[in-house]
């Protein structure tokens, strides 16, 4: 077993390339050195502005897609190289949608070039209105040089401070006065409105950043991409000025493109080291530092509260159940001591919990490990894919783990299918897991998306899933079976089961849920925000330091408000704690969660697809994250009924 595991951890870091120290890997240059300039998939972007008929920007209120298309797709027409050669990925570079090729740019190191012609190209009308809607709903094009995204500068007014987006618009827009059409009671009419006129980027200024370190050595460590559109019928017109017409797509009719390209080397004080520091941006960090710290705030105190209160009825319950005076009458047990002989019954549906919960702790580890080595540095963006990549090599071999954990708690349940159990646990919530995305990846398909998992790829994962995690999973759940004595239980249960009385409707499952749910979510809340801008809207989320602490708050957070209701329904006697503290730790959070994303979309989604997209992704990171709050509330009132019975004197 040791053995495979080593050779999973090699393989897949041989493959996906995933560790990486910052600093450790810099391509150094020497004078007319070729540097290879990649382009990867077209994104849409929800930030997309244009400018009005007075030179002012306002930001685009536009259709947003979630899924995007592939650089040589054919209804592009863009230049190609004489061969188009697909570049390595990591495996979770392809799950995101990366498709890196060569192109046909040819730059050297500090050789500057002017109005060099790239191709010439046909564009049909019918492509040209795709185009054309692509421009209007702010895509953007995504080139790669030495690791570095070819960006744009941009402001931020919010902080008065510029940075480097990542990519550059597809085209522009340009919006005028003039006459739009209407429908009225049915009839078409044409009314006086605003009329957007896309123009589409044909000339790109390539400005490449680099540091000289001496003796003939340079370093790439910032580039910007500056694109402008020129309406010309041969490839030497590049200058752009106010009597320039930009190029615009006829729709009807065929159309001839001349693509131009020019380059342009600036010496930068930029380390290389550092080079990321252009590209890493929060927006409004002032909002993210106050409201985390006032999130952070709020929960310790009122958990610290809790907690207080929580210990102080225990320490006088305990007491009581312990005091031994046999000159007084014998009075009868109360309280949460009645239920003794029933709180380790065997619950209904017990192989569906044990299952539901060591697949929760196989996530809850891989969450925990991947954001801890982000947070140490491990983990670069110049490592296209690498945090997801690490995140299925993770939740791989934490499999064993998992499967350990689902074993002992049917054993402490005494469930009699253990077999059963050691076959579902590796297969059931991975299974439903990669069943949602072959049936969104069916989506995208559709439309034809560069985001959608290659066939290949999909196999792949399910033949190294079934070689190398089931087999661990299997291990796990055998060791498990013999070695854990999780089913010694502190005291006996009784034949008959206990009634359990009529209970407040504020502690009814469903109602304490929402109740108990809303200080786990409160703790990642904000964290929730940017990880969703990042997800949503291809930006770059680095502020795994916050997201470690957050993750941390969320933790201490359900498994104390899980345990604090346990303990008040076993004081009503209800001793059919199971699923009850599972659903508590799992379903408020969870909720909030997919109530967070459905408030989070502001925009306008664009077409069927993305709907189904947006809703199917936010259902199935609700789901995940149902079913690992969910264990850490089941698993940390097991302890605590465990310790509390333990320390009780039964007769």
């Amino acid at each position: 077993m040791m053995s495979s595991t080593f050779f999973l951890v090699c393989i897949s870091a041989s493959l996906a390339k995933a560790f990486y120290l910052p600093g450790v890997a810099p391509t150094t240059y020497h004078s007319n050195d070729e540097i290879q300039l990649l382009v990867n998939h077209l994104t849409p972007s929800i930030y997309f502005q244009h400018e009005d008929e007075d030179g002012h920007m306002v930001k685009g209120d536009k259709e947003h897609y979630l899924y995007s298309y592939d650089y040589y797709y054919s209804k592009f027409h863009f230049c190609r190289p004489d061969k188009v050669e697909k570049q390595p990925e990591s495996l979770g570079s392809i799950i995101f949608g990366d498709r890196i090729y060569n192109s046909p740019f040819k730059l050297n190191m500090l050789q500057e070039m002017e109005c060099i012609p790239l191709c010439k190209t046909k564009i049909p009308g019918e492509d040209a209105k795709f185009i054309n809607k692509l421009i209007k709903n702010g895509f953007l094009q995504n080139w790669l040089i030495d690791g570095l995204p070819a960006g744009r500068q941009v402001h931020d007014t919010r902080t008065d401070t510029d940075f480097y987006g990542t990519g550059f618009p597809l085209g522009f827009v340009d919006v005028t006065q003039g006459f739009s059409s209407s429908q009225d009671s049915g009839a078409s009419k044409n009314v006086i409105g605003n009329v957007e006129v896309p123009y589409l980027a044909n000339h790109f200024d390539i400005n490449i950043e680099y540091h000289d370190r001496g003796q003939d050595n340079y370093r790439v460590v910032g580039v910007t991409v500056s694109p402008l559109s020129i309406k010309r019928s041969s490839p030497e017109t590049c200058q752009y000025n106010a009597e320039t017409e930009s190029l615009t797509l006829s729709e009807s009719e065929d159309n001839e493109v001349y693509f131009t390209y020019s380059v342009k080397f600036t010496k930068s004080d930029t380390v290389w080291a550092t080079r990321w520091d252009k590209y890493l941006h929060v927006y409004d960090p002032t909002i993210q530092w106050f409201s985390l710290i006032n999130c952070s705030i709020v929960v310790v105190a009122l958990s610290s509260v809790v907690l207080h209160m929580l210990l102080r009825a225990l320490k006088n319950d305990l007491a009581r159940y312990n005091e031994l005076n046999l000159d007084n009458e014998f009075h009868e047990d109360s309280g949460w001591k009645l239920s003794h002989g029933d709180v380790f019954r065997m619950p209904e549906r017990s192989l569906s919990l044990s299952v539901l919960v060591g697949s929760g702790v196989q996530l809850f580890l891989m969450i925990a490990c991947s954001i801890l080595f982000a947070a140490l540095g491990f983990l670069s963006p110049s490592s296209r894919g690498s945090l997801p990549t690490v995140m299925f090599i993770l939740y791989a071999l934490f499999g064993f783990v998992g499967s350990y954990a689902s074993m002992s708690i049917y054993k402490f349940f005494k469930g009699p299918y253990w077999k059963v159990n050691m076959l579902l646990t590796p297969l059931l919530v991975p299974g439903g897991i990669l069943m949602s995305i072959v049936l969104l990846n069916f989506f995208l398909v559709f439309v034809h998306s560069s985001g959608a998992i290659p066939a290949g790829t999909l196999f792949a994962i399910i033949v190294l899933w079934f070689v190398f995690s089931i087999p661990l999973s299997f291990a796990g759940s055998l060791i498990a079976h013999k070695r854990c004595h999780l089913d010694e239980h502190p005291t006996k249960t009784n034949q008959i089961a206990r009634q359990i009385p009529a209970q407040p409707w504020y502690l009814r499952t469903i109602p304490v849920s929402l109740i108990a749910g809303v200080f786990p979510f409160a703790s990642i809340a904000v964290e929730l925000y940017f990880i969703y801008t990042s997800l949503w809207f291809n930006k770059i989320y680095y502020m795994f330091g916050f997201l470690l602490f957050s993750f941390l708050l969320l933790t201490f957070t359900t498994a104390l408000v899980t345990i604090l209701t346990t303990y008040h329904s076993l004081c009503l006697e209800n001793w059919k704690w199971q699923w009850r503290s599972f659903i508590v730790g799992g379903v408020g959070c969870a909720f909030y969660v997919f109530i967070h994303s459905i408030l989070f979309t502001k925009f306008k989604l664009g077409g069927f697809t993305t709907v189904i997209l947006y809703l199917g992704y936010s259902t199935l990171i609700s789901v995940l994250c149902c079913i690992v709050t969910g264990s850490i509330g089941f698993i940390s009132s097991m302890f605590f009924i465990r310790k509390i019975y333990s320390s009780i004197k039964v007769d």
